[in-house]
């Protein structure tokens, strides 16, 4: 069943439920707002969920949600076996969905109940980046000057490098790299947001090599070898082949943004510049990529010592 059909299976079921008129309305405008397929795909299963338990509650009118009804509902999900982040994504869509009935109907008398309910706690567990050392290996899978070579051992820097998500990657053009200045623009990344990403020395220097091996007027930076635009399928089997040439196990691809976030920091980027290069709107998001070890701490400690750095 499409995206499309599953909402429409989903809010359109009956036009008498407030609650899916409403939500399709949202549907529609936050399509017309250019949100990504993936967020359109996340409130379309979250809206599922949580019609089905108002169904349950026989609860059919935004009027008939009260703080205390989605406190149950947040519950309900905890006792059915969603974790913690499973629980934030469902809170996270129906405060979304609620915010903005309030904004755009502004109906008299009716107060926001998601305004009386506490954002459930989400453990903030770091998550394991790729070791350096595996990247490494990786690229001295990549040592001659063959077209497939050049492009992964700029592939894997690149990677590393900017900490851009995947499906970033893939969408780079060359017209969005200035290999000059060591910048690249992220036309559209998650949410649909620009941004501005940067590339050290040697990775132009990679980059450069295999665009001059390459030889070709294809816009996209990362191809195949019949041409194609890499995709995201792609990106992982280049990476499962490489591992298995290395010897090592198979890192995910998004374990390079891990990477790029806990290197950037151990060299001493401020996590407000982190924050904006890895394009998250919240501070919270980027902690779990900071997975400092006491060594890490103690050796920032050591530079920031206020009495150390004073004149006593």
């Amino acid at each position: 069943m499409s995206e499309i059909q599953i909402e429409q299976t989903t809010i359109e079921k009956s036009n008498a439920y407030d609650i899916r008129k409403w939500m399709q309305s949202f549907i529609i405008d936050r399509r017309t707002s250019q949100v990504s397929k993936q967020t359109i795909k996340f409130y379309n299963v979250e809206f599922r969920r949580f019609l089905a338990y108002c169904d349950t509650g026989q609860v059919r009118f935004i009027e008939s949600i009260s703080a205390e009804f989605l406190r149950e509902y947040l519950l309900h999900l905890a006792e059915t076996g969603r974790n913690p982040g499973g629980v934030n994504a469902g809170y996270r869509a129906i405060k979304s969905f609620l915010l903005w009935y309030e904004s755009e109907v502004e109906p008299d008398g009716w107060k926001n109940p998601i305004r009386k309910v506490k954002t459930p706690r989400m453990d903030i567990k770091p998550l394991d980046p790729v070791e350096l050392d595996a990247v490494q290996k990786l690229i001295d899978t990549c040592r001659t000057d063959n077209l497939l070579d050049a492009r992964d051992r700029a592939l894997f820097m690149f990677l590393l490098d900017t900490g851009a998500r995947a499906f970033e990657v893939c969408a780079v053009d060359i017209d969005d790299v200035d290999l000059l200045q060591g910048t690249v623009a992220i036309r559209k990344g998650k949410g649909g947001k620009p941004r501005l990403v940067c590339i050290g020395k040697k990775t132009r220097k990679a980059i450069r090599q295999y665009l001059r091996i390459r030889g070709d007027t294809n816009r996209a930076v990362w191809v195949t070898k019949d041409g194609e635009r890499l995709t995201y399928w792609g990106l992982n089997q280049i990476l499962r082949r490489r591992a298995a040439r290395a010897g090592i196990d198979k890192p995910g691809l998004h374990d390079f943004r891990r990477a790029f976030a806990l290197n950037c920091l151990r060299a001493g980027l401020d996590v407000y510049s982190l924050q904006r290069l890895m394009g998250h709107a919240d501070l919270q998001v980027l902690r779990r990529y900071l997975a400092q070890t006491d060594t890490d701490i103690q050796e920032a400690f050591a530079t920031a010592s206020p009495v150390d750095n004073a004149d006593f």
